[in-house]
């Protein structure tokens, strides 16, 4: 079997163009394209999806060559795309993140940072066990497969060629308000329970002044904290199930509504 020269640049384009979008994805993805995945698995996991991705996209009529000078413009798109997409969802852990900021920030234990792998960044212990639980419930729920389903479908409502148009634009920034959403939606339990322990302390202010509620608050704070982090721990899953939703309906209106 002969393989021509021009046979194996059109392969190589037809796998460029699907390889850009993922690669764009890769970056922003909540669990894909965390830090703690090593740079190589990261390349080689957008590869094989490129891939397999290829063979079923439809011939880019509109778009110019992947290797002409007027072509990385177009292959910019592609990975501006697939970040969008990573983007979205990302903030749906964000958000989750956040509210487990809020709750910590309440309970006093604002204090106690650790080094978030994902990002790289430092959040109080409480945002990381809240995004752990985001992360395993995002992964439980099938969301990492909803996500490549939702990749390989957009190449046929949002073909190459084509960008955002400025509604979507807008859409897409519109949705940072949901990280202040969904965090709230999260945290919103523990604080106000926290809040009626804080308004019992300042009666008890009010009733015996010489009592310290420096030393007696703080632990009886931090241990109702746990309690009430326990039990709102049931609506944890709900919450992230709604946000996700909530997410890939955006994802798909975005890619649906086209240029």
């Amino acid at each position: 079997m002969q393989i021509e020269l021009a046979d194996l640049v059109a392969w190589a384009e037809r796998v460029a163009w699907p390889l850009g979008r993922v690669g764009g994805l890769m970056l922003t993805a909540p669990a894909l394209g965390g830090r703690n995945i090593p740079a190589r698995v990261r390349v080689a996991f957008a590869l094989l999806l490129a891939l397999l991705i290829a063979p079923t996209l439809p011939a880019p009529a509109q778009a110019p060559s992947a290797f002409a000078p007027a072509g990385m413009a177009t292959m910019a798109q592609q990975v501006l795309i697939g970040a969008a997409i990573g983007f979205v969802l990302r903030l749906v852990l964000e958000a989750v993140a956040f509210g487990g900021q809020i709750v910590a920030l309440t309970m006093g234990l604002s204090y106690g940072e650790v080094v978030d792998p994902q990002s790289g960044t430092s959040m109080p212990m409480l945002s990381q066990f809240y995004l752990l639980l985001a992360t395993l419930l995002f992964l439980a729920m099938d969301g990492h497969l909803r996500l490549i389903a939702l990749l390989a479908d957009s190449f046929r409502t949002l073909p190459v060629g084509s960008a955002f148009g400025a509604d979507a634009l807008h859409a897409l920034v519109a949705w940072g308000a949901q990280l202040f959403e969904g965090a709230l939606t999260v945290a919103l339990p523990a604080v106000a329970a926290l809040l009626v322990v804080n308004m019992g302390f300042g009666v008890m202010s009010r009733a015996a002044p010489s009592l310290n509620l420096f030393a007696v608050g703080f632990p009886v704070t931090l241990s109702l904290g746990f309690v009430v982090v326990w039990l709102s721990l049931g609506g944890l899953q709900s919450a992230v199930a709604s946000l996700t939703d909530a997410g890939f309906a955006l994802l798909r209106g975005l890619l649906a509504a086209g240029p």
